[in-house]
């Protein structure tokens, strides 16, 4: 089977980017030939403590991502755990584990998404993304190289990349050789289609 790869700009605080997440997971899991290549977006900041809430309530629009077919896990934000003020912490964090292999990266790009829209765990804050590093079984000496200048700077450049494709919001995909962004989770079968397309028009091109 022809590889196909697709290059995924997504936000570990966006709930459609969870639910294209888990969609593709199950794409490759069906198709080896599948590789998403994750690269970062950041949806805007939120300096100083949230009202907990306001957040509370809108957490409470999770739950129409989460009746969608092949979703993630959601509930609405649970105890008194402040939510996230930025979604660079676990940018830089998956970064780190990638530093580390395809699977270790695999495990946290996972277990962010889950901790943070099914767990109520605030994975903006460092101690909380040292223990989800932990859960996910990656060498815990790895964990310091968030703190590497060189990851923000690609976490950065990777937004910009986004931005100047015309991406309008995340989840945003494109095939890896195109430069045309498709944003908004897709469902499953959409992106079935999409790899078959792909190696049709390749072969037809051949």
């Amino acid at each position: 089977m022809e590889r196909v790869r697709l290059v995924a700009y997504s936000d570990y605080l966006c709930p459609w980017c969870f639910n294209a997440a888990v969609r593709l997971q199950r794409l490759q899991q069906e198709d080896p030939a599948v590789e998403v290549c994750w690269r970062s977006y950041l949806l805007p900041s939120r300096p100083g403590r949230r009202d907990l809430e306001r957040f509370r309530a809108y957490t409470r629009s999770w739950s129409r991502p989460g009746e969608e077919s092949d979703a993630g896990r959601f509930q609405s934000w649970q105890g008194d755990t402040a939510p996230p003020n930025s979604s660079l912490p676990p940018q830089l964090a998956a970064k780190a584990a990638a530093r580390q292999g395809p699977e270790a990266f695999e495990a946290l790009h996972e277990r962010l998404f889950h901790a943070y829209f099914a767990e109520s765990r605030d994975i903006s804050d460092r101690d909380t993304l040292l223990d989800l590093w932990r859960e996910s079984g990656i060498r815990e000496g790895g964990f310091a190289a968030m703190d590497d200048a060189e990851l923000r700077r690609q976490v950065v450049a990777e937004h910009q990349e986004a931005l100047d494709l015309g991406a309008t919001g995340v989840p945003s995909l494109r095939l890896s050789d195109s430069d045309a962004v498709v944003t908004g989770a897709l469902p499953l079968a959409s992106y079935r289609r999409w790899v078959v397309r792909t190696r049709d028009r390749r072969k037809e091109g051949a």
